[in-house]
């Protein structure tokens, strides 16, 4: 008889429920949560009143996104998954991953540029930044036709779809690698800034006494058909949040040198990437 007659008794009845669905791996993921979920409850011995809060955390969640924010993906993102998820799938044989969270804030379809090209199209003021770099493949030869997609916030911290100071797909560009696998484009050195703390998951932060700010980085995505596409991030050496990211998303191999002129007055960062052989699968956009 599936009745309840405990609170151990009720896995039970929900795992044999769960059995009928058809797609294997759906089955397998349900069966893995819900055997956890169970097992969360059971041991911190939830109470109702914390149930209908974390059911209200996650209604808040839903609300709070919307166009030019994700706060799904935020919520993931500081609860470290995102960064575990990357992990995970692309690592090395270190253990460390060449791949970092998408975050909240990619767009698709930003502008295609020529080589050189400046991603700042707004006047935008700050330190100018002159990147440079090469794609090679797993033998480490030079791969032409790569597109490389990045994009950054400003140097008051803000993404241009946050920002009404900035002009519409500012500081975001699409490069293609020539012959030798070079890249090249223009900027100004971004800065370090807050995840968004107007939502649930700034109250979150807040009640855990964390401070939200993630260390300067440039985003970079990298695609060619018959590879996979890397999702990355690249992290300036100097910052005093490489350590206590937010979001857990620095591993060493992603802190970029951004070095400074010696008059103070302009940047360069040198950064290479390398891509898989795989499938070209592009992530669902977190904003429009």
């Amino acid at each position: 008889m599936n009745i309840a007659t405990s609170p151990d008794s009720v896995l039970g009845f929900a795992l044999d429920a769960m059995q009928r669905t058809p797609d294997p791996r759906l089955r397998t993921l349900m069966d893995a949560l819900t055997r956890h979920l169970h097992a969360f409850v059971q041991e911190v011995k939830l109470t109702e009143e914390e149930f209908e809060q974390a059911l209200e955390f996650i209604v808040a969640i839903g609300h709070a996104t919307g166009e030019t924010k994700n706060e799904v993906v935020l919520a993931a993102d500081i609860l470290g998954v995102s960064t575990v998820v990357a992990l995970q799938n692309n690592q090395d044989p270190h253990g460390e991953s060449p791949a970092a969270l998408l975050g909240p804030f990619w767009r698709a379809n930003s502008p295609a540029c020529a080589a050189g090209e400046s991603i700042a199209r707004s006047g935008t003021p700050g330190t100018p930044l002159e990147v440079t770099g090469t794609v090679r493949d797993v033998s480490g030869q030079p791969m032409a036709d790569v597109t490389v997609d990045v994009w950054q916030a400003s140097p008051v911290g803000l993404y241009e779809n946050q920002d009404p100071e900035q002009d519409d797909m500012n500081l975001r560009g699409r490069f293609t690698t020539d012959a030798e696998g070079r890249f090249h484009f223009r900027s100004v050195r971004p800065a370090g800034y807050p995840v968004p703390t107007d939502g649930p998951c700034g109250v979150l932060l807040r009640a855990q006494q964390r401070h939200p700010n993630r260390p300067a980085h440039l985003h970079f995505m990298l695609s060619k058909p018959g590879h996979k596409v890397l999702v990355t991030q690249v992290f300036a050496d100097d910052d005093e949040n490489l350590e206590s990211d937010p979001t857990f998303g620095v591993t060493r191999q992603l802190i970029g040198r951004f070095a400074l002129a010696p008059d103070g007055g302009s940047a360069t960062l040198q950064y290479d990437f390398q891509l898989e052989p795989g499938e070209m699968k592009f992530p669902r956009p977190p904003i429009p």
